[in-house]
């Protein structure tokens, strides 16, 4: 099986999370302007720094983002700073939900959700798809998660 790239779109998702993060943090700053204990350049300054680490961040989240489907496991590469490659093994796939935030819709995406049997980080979120991507993806790993589990069964 091939690796499969997320939809160009969710760059649009993860950038407007960075404006609205840039702002959020920025706004402590501005605090510090208006009350007189900062220079009136300081919230401009670290607002624009705060935009650029955030955008450039949602870009190279995005260059490294994959996924792929074996016959054994579904594996994701992703992390910009922290690179993560997980296996999620078919015979430990409990079910698999198709997601659709409002900021997804608003954007015409969607996401697929794995959840694994396991206590812990128990579920896979693999974002930027298309809503009849995320639909096909959902219906493939519904469909080996079976195959494997009556493989394995004794």
């Amino acid at each position: 099986m091939t690796t499969k790239r997320l939809h160009p779109r969710v760059r649009v998702v993860w950038v407007l999370r960075a404006v609205l993060a840039a702002a959020v943090l920025t706004a402590p700053v501005a605090g510090g302007f208006y009350f007189g204990y900062l220079p009136g350049w300081a919230p401009l300054v670290v607002g624009a720094i705060l935009l650029a680490l955030g955008v450039v961040h949602a870009l190279l989240r995005y260059r490294r983002w994959s996924y792929e489907i074996r016959e054994d496991a579904l594996y994701l590469d992703r992390g910009v700073i922290t690179q993560v490659r997980t296996t999620v093994p078919l015979v430990r796939i409990q079910h698999v939900d198709s997601r659709r935030g409002p900021v997804e819709r608003g954007v015409g995406l969607a996401s697929c959700v794995v959840y694994t049997a396991g206590s812990r980080g128990a579920d896979v979120r693999i974002p930027g798809l298309t809503p009849d991507g995320a639909s096909d993806l959902r219906e493939e790993l519904k469909r080996l998660a079976i195959r494997a589990d009556g493989e394995d069964a004794v």
